[in-house]
């Protein structure tokens, strides 16, 4: 049985529509327009118990209006969504008890307070008694590498440091779902690589259902299997993550180390050269020549080494974003 169930969920909102000028703005004070904004468009999916799952689309796109929808704050203008079990806008204790929400733009910790202040807090929020209390906040931390900084006020933290301790803080009451909406942001390299670490350890340890956003390609590759794509509130790919350059990359790049210098109108038959130096090369070549044009590459060219790779899953995923469909491939991309 999914534990995120959503079936053409949808979310409008009715907004104040002005026209510029002071005049104008004097006119709307009295005799007010309003237009309807389709934030979220119909759309379902389901997900497992234990999946991880990316959720990727452009600013503006509905994933923050959706992620909220699922954790209750909003109310769908239509559709259906179960999550856990529950009707997510019904905000039961039993509901809010199996899931959290984590905005990388947001903080629960209060700022002038150690975090473990906050802890307790949050505790005391979700009736955990004390001892048990201490021990998953030791846990956590341990899989955090937190320790310090716990009984330090919140404002003397680094960026990843909070972050860390935020996750830790919506994590006490083991939910069952976790809304991650860029979890990441603004974290540097070491951080952003920890805090993947921690949520695969987590997710392995309680089985425990994630429904990631990221704008951070890395956080998607290195947890996500699967992956759904939404483009201006509808979503329009559900599927593996390895299968869209499988579908929708229609070329590979081919890299070429030489014996001698080779001119770059010898390289160019090929495919289209995207770098020639003396006594290397990087050619695009159409997927479904690749195997003959190798093997002409070999017979013609002076071949030390040759590497064939896919393309970057940024690139492709965000020339799916600029059409915003997958009806027609990736061939855009490259000729």
């Amino acid at each position: 049985m999914a534990v995120i169930d959503v079936r053409n969920l949808s979310k409008s909102f009715r907004v104040s529509a002005s026209d510029p000028g002071f005049r104008n703005a004097l006119c709307h004070f009295w005799n007010r327009k309003y237009r309807q904004v389709d934030a979220v468009k119909p759309l379902s999916f389901s997900i497992e118990a234990g999946e991880i799952v990316g959720f990727l689309g452009p600013n503006g796109a509905g994933k923050t209006t959706t992620l909220k929808m699922l954790a209750g704050l909003i109310h769908p203008s239509g559709g259906e969504v179960g999550v856990a079990g529950h009707v997510p806008f019904k905000r039961q204790k039993a509901f809010l008890r199996k899931i959290t929400l984590v905005m990388g733009n947001k903080q629960q910790l209060i700022w002038d307070l150690p975090a473990n202040e906050s802890f307790r807090i949050n505790g005391a929020i979700y009736d955990i008694p004390d001892a048990e209390l201490a021990a998953r906040i030791a846990e956590l931390a341990a899989m955090l590498s937190l320790d310090k900084q716990l009984s330090q006020p919140v404002r003397k933290l680094s960026l990843g440091e909070r972050m860390k301790c935020e996750l830790l803080a919506s994590l006490l009451h083991r939910p069952e779902v976790l809304f991650l909406d860029e979890p990441t942001l603004g974290l540097d390299v070491n951080a952003q690589s920890a805090v993947r670490h921690f949520l695969r350890e987590y997710n392995r340890k309680y089985n425990a259902t994630i429904l990631l956003t990221s704008h951070y390609m890395a956080d998607i590759t290195a947890l996500c299997k699967r992956v759904l794509l939404i483009h201006q509130g509808s979503l329009f790919y559900d599927g593996a993550l390895a299968g869209i350059v499988e579908k929708f990359a229609p070329y590979r790049e081919v890299k070429l180390e030489f014996t001698e210098t080779v001119d770059r109108m010898r390289v160019a038959p090929f495919g289209e050269v995207e770098e020639s130096l003396d006594r290397s090369a990087r050619v695009i070549v159409r997927r479904e020549a690749l195997t003959s044009t190798v093997e002409q590459m070999l017979a013609q060219l002076p071949v030390a080494d040759l590497t064939i790779t896919d393309p970057p899953i940024e690139s492709i995923i965000a020339e799916l974003f600029t059409q915003g469909t997958v009806n027609a491939p990736a061939s855009a991309t490259k000729p």
